[in-house]
């Protein structure tokens, strides 16, 4: 299981990336907002698009199997 965070501050494209906690590309603390503790990325992203934001992305680095381009 790991933490994961929605980057609050969009990419060029609009999309917010997902992190686990610890990736190379991890967003700033006042730029990072706790999503929780998932079993995949899947969950995660899902629930960032639920709650937050549906242009919400896996990150390519440490979430690439939920990275929708």
């Amino acid at each position: 299981m790991n933490k994961y965070y929605l980057n609050k501050r969009a990419q060029a494209n609009g999309q917010h990336e997902v992190h686990k906690e610890g990736c190379l590309f991890f967003p700033s603390p006042e730029h990072a907002l706790y999503l929780g503790v998932y079993t995949s990325c899947h969950e995660a992203v899902a629930e960032a698009k639920r709650k937050y934001n549906e242009l919400s992305n896996g990150c390519y680095t440490c979430a690439r199997e939920c990275n929708e381009g």
